[in-house]
């Protein structure tokens, strides 16, 4: 771990941390909620070790890249933007893509936005379904799930402040450990009625570990990680243009059987039943990994790896 590289970049008017180690083609790695750069660890050594440069930012609002004060600049066009000026800097014209949870969100962004800037994407947990223009995505789920769905929750403003008062390392535990797949529910007096059993370490995660993501949150907070979810309306609105458009780019899918992005009710039989592959013409493979959570990419990481290395290598 001491072998990585950290430095700031300005890019898109914002100074982003970057966390990078190797020589060779590029492979950027785009993480998610509630993660940093720090999810790919295993990933990023591997890789560079198979003669890869591995590249890891703290999205725009986390970590330690800067985090604007506004809800509104964190649409997927300022995060796709992010990472296009990312690539200049680093005069990388394309690379391999991998990502995540909310970076896999923003990477089938970047695979509509700008496909002539990646050469193949490795996604996980989060399925591409193309714009539906009949709905609006959070209302959608508030009827599915009701206002004390997560993400629901996420659209008040001050939510972060209920977030603050529950102790950071309980809290991140009690995301990164959970292996129910049901819908993670938040009443309003989330802070009172929060009360998970003490959390015991699975052998795929450390303490220190632990202490790195809760370090980071507690010094600068949740408000930039939810602003993307506050932008799913939006992004719904920015995105009429590409209503019916479908990925143009070689992929790999890979989740977790007990991952609760897998069991949303329709996803299997969108992923196995000819949807997904109607949406990504190049899907090429969709791997269901059994018995293993969210955090897929911490949780096996060797064998996620693998995958990334078998995949990236036909091109």
């Amino acid at each position: 771990m001491d072998k990585i590289q950290h430095k700031h970049i300005k890019v898109n008017n914002i100074n982003m941390h970057v966390a990078e180690i190797g020589d060779g083609p590029a492979v950027l790695f785009l993480h998610g909620f509630p993660e940093l750069w720090y999810t790919w660890r295993h990933q990023m050594l591997f890789i560079s070790s198979k003669g890869y440069r591995a590249i890891a930012p703290d999205l725009r609002g986390f970590g330690d890249t800067e985090a604007p004060p506004s809800s509104t600049s964190y649409t997927a066009f300022h995060i796709v933007g992010d990472l296009v000026c990312l690539l200049d800097s680093l005069g990388l014209d394309q690379v391999y893509l991998v990502a995540h949870d909310w970076g896999a969100i923003i990477a089938w962004y970047v695979c509509l936005f700008r496909p002539d800037r990646i050469k193949a994407l490795v996604n996980m947990s989060v399925v591409y379904h193309p714009r539906n223009p009949l709905i609006k995505p959070v209302e959608q789920m508030r009827q599915f799930y009701g206002d004390d769905f997560y993400i629901c929750r996420f659209q008040e403003i001050g939510w972060e402040e209920e977030f603050a008062k529950v102790d950071t390392k309980k809290l991140l535990a009690s995301f990164y450990f959970k292996r129910k797949p049901y819908p993670p529910k938040m009443p309003r007096d989330y802070a009172n009625s929060f009360n998970p059993p003490p959390y015991t370490l699975p052998s795929w995660f450390t303490e220190q570990d632990l202490d790195y993501f809760a370090s980071k949150y507690r010094a600068n907070g949740f408000t930039g990680p939810f602003n993307y979810y506050r932008c799913f309306d939006l992004n719904w609105e920015l995105c009429t243009a590409w209503t019916g458009s479908k990925i143009a780019v070689p992929v790999k899918f890979i989740v977790g059987d007990i991952d609760l992005m897998y069991n949303i009710p329709g996803t299997k039989e969108y992923i196995h039943g000819g949807g997904f592959k109607e949406a990504v013409p190049q899907l090429e493979q969709v791997v269901v990994m059994e018995g293993v959570g969210h955090f897929i990419n911490q949780e096996k990481p060797q064998e996620i790896n693998n995958h990334i290395y078998d995949f990236i290598t036909k091109f």
